[in-house]
């Protein structure tokens, strides 16, 4: 089997999804829907943070996203000073890829929710049946799942408001992409740009981050981030699958909707 570098260490990304943005390879302005439109005088955003333990029990659990499996986040969460850009106005772009909460929250917590599909090379009954290229087609239709990690971060104050806006800032000033790095492992995204959001919560922003890895072509990855008064819902998604076939994907809609609900 002939893959090039770029798409094998994407790969590993679906065992360590929050290695994506930039260890992997894969990584080398958002739609807003405003609720009551109050801004920081809805009430909400003066509230008092919610606990760690009040997210767990707000954050989707297994069993509440349908066709998904709902677990702990694969690998973690990396520390949000290892992860930074060249150019600091980025940095909540590629922190909020790589599962960080945006802001400075009083506490936050994590999931991950892998789109639960059937293993095509199940089927196979020894490796004959997967020759002549059958077995690259087989791989990649096994990898064509969505997997999403689900950050809630909560704030004191007008928190999250500011914390949304950073991101929002961040993906209209660094549309022309930028270079950055996690422990260490640098990389580079050549692009990006708003996209619609769910339309979920009192606002939101929606992005792609783009990075065009030689001959794989662009590999894009999408995030959102919606503010549900003082709570933030950071939503991060990667398919490989998607990636290979160069088949268009977006953040995991009923992901979105089951978080959403919880967070009414």
């Amino acid at each position: 089997m002939k893959r090039s570098s770029g798409v094998r260490l994407c790969a590993t990304a679906a065992v360590s999804v929050l290695s994506l943005a930039l260890i992997t390879g894969c990584s080398d302005g958002g739609s807003k829907d405003s609720g009551d439109g109050k801004g920081g005088t809805d009430g909400k955003s003066a509230a008092k943070a919610l606990s760690a333990a009040e997210l767990k029990q707000l954050i989707i659990a297994k069993g509440e996203v349908p066709g998904y499996k709902v677990g702990p986040v694969e690998g973690g969460i990396p520390d949000k000073t290892k992860v930074k850009s060249d150019d600091a106005q980025c940095d909540p772009v590629l922190r909020a890829l790589t599962g960080i909460a945006p802001g400075e929250p009083a506490a936050n917590t994590s999931r991950m929710a892998t789109e639960d599909k059937k293993d095509p090379t199940d089927d196979a009954t020894s490796l004959d049946d997967l020759a002549d290229g059958k077995f690259e087609d087989a791989l990649g239709e096994s990898m064509d799942l969505d997997v999403t990690v689900v950050t809630l971060s909560s704030y004191d104050g007008d928190g999250a408001e500011a914390a949304l806006k950073s991101v929002s800032d961040a993906v209209k000033g660094c549309s022309g992409g930028f270079s950055g790095e996690q422990d260490g492992e640098k990389g580079k995204f050549t692009k990006v740009a708003e996209e619609k959001s769910s339309g979920t919560g009192d606002e939101s922003v929606a992005f792609t981050a783009t990075n065009d890895a030689g001959k794989d072509g662009a590999l894009p990855l999408h995030a959102e981030v919606v503010r549900h008064g003082n709570t933030l819902a950071t939503y991060t998604t990667i398919n490989i699958g998607a990636m290979m076939s160069k088949k268009a994907y977006t953040v995991s809609a009923p992901v979105i909707k089951a978080q959403a609900a919880k967070l009414k």
